[in-house]
């Protein structure tokens, strides 16, 4: 059985931290032990969000401008798929009794045209008063957001995926029984021009990437880990209501009550991989993989 797992970023920042190398490290060690149930599969392939990361480095890099020069923004998801990769790899080694772990540096394919570059929707980044937020898009142009209540983001574009350039390669290492890396923050955006792949700044939802890898690689299953414990009607309402189970065509009706920069995408990756998709967060996951807990999409 080979499984796509896709680590939200609580597993590597919670709430009120800096995101130091120690807190991620924390964070991940953590996440590994919630993570054994699957550690000992076989085929097991690990994505990962670089939301808060590839926000602030870009903060250093302005903020270092008249030293260095500054890099463009998918150099800085590539930075991060590094960065996070090393983290997770620290962490997974000592767990996987003998077994090798390999992180890929991965691109991603999107279309030049894409209406995502028109209509910036990915939050990045620390998060701002509504006061600093108007600030910011003032002084530096950047388009915010108010994201989860919990303050305002900068928010870049987000295309769709549709080709992961190094598939044939994660194949290899996953069908030769080494844990995988890979699609860090979405993967590297890139199109195709004539023989060239060239990147481009934007980053990609790391879900919908997941689910195209996760197709492409044939998975059983793909297990999307986030914040909370279960897909919910109502969400945050009263009336809120776990839903642990739904058939494709029950998410895709449901699909409008969900918010966009949150639970949809997550619930539209799970309809685009096509197998089974289950969402849950760490504390509940080995409920959720024993049918006790989590929402499955099937």
């Amino acid at each position: 059985m080979s499984t796509v797992v896709a680590l939200g970023g609580n597993a590597l920042m919670r709430p009120g931290e800096r995101g130091t190398a120690a807190e991620q490290l924390a964070n991940l060690s953590r996440a590994v032990t919630a993570l054994q149930p699957l550690l000992r599969e076989p085929g097991l392939v690990l994505t990962h969000g670089n939301g808060p990361q590839v926000g602030n480095e870009l903060i250093r890099q302005e903020r270092a401008a008249e030293e260095v020069p500054p890099l463009p923004l998918w150099l800085a998801v590539a930075q991060t798929q590094a960065e996070i990769g090393a983290l997770i790899a620290a962490e997974l080694r000592p767990a996987l009794a003998g077994r090798t772990v390999a992180c890929v540096l991965t691109h991603v394919e999107v279309a030049p045209d894409d209406r995502a570059f028109e209509r910036p929707t990915k939050p990045i980044g620390p998060f701002y008063s509504a006061e600093q937020g108007e600030q910011l898009e003032r002084e530096r142009g950047w388009a915010m957001v108010s994201d989860a209540n919990r303050g305002h983001r900068r928010v870049v574009p987000s295309p769709t995926p549709l080709e992961i350039v190094e598939l044939d390669v994660i194949r290899q290492l996953v069908t030769s029984g080494t844990v995988v890396i890979g699609c860090g923050g979405g993967g590297i955006p890139v199109v195709r021009r004539a023989e060239r792949l060239v990147g481009v700044d934007a980053v990609i939802d790391k879900d919908r990437a997941s689910a195209l890898l996760a197709r492409g690689l044939g998975a059983e299953r793909l297990v999307i880990l986030t914040e909370v414990p279960a897909v919910y009607r109502n969400f945050g309402k009263s009336n809120q209501e776990e839903i642990r189970e739904l058939s494709a065509a029950d998410a895709e009706r449901l699909l409008p009550e969900f918010a966009e920069g949150s639970m949809r995408p997550k619930v539209e990756s799970a309809l685009n991989f096509g197998g089974e998709t289950l969402i849950t967060n760490f504390d509940a996951l080995e409920s959720a993989l024993a049918g006790s807990a989590g929402t499955r999409i099937r």
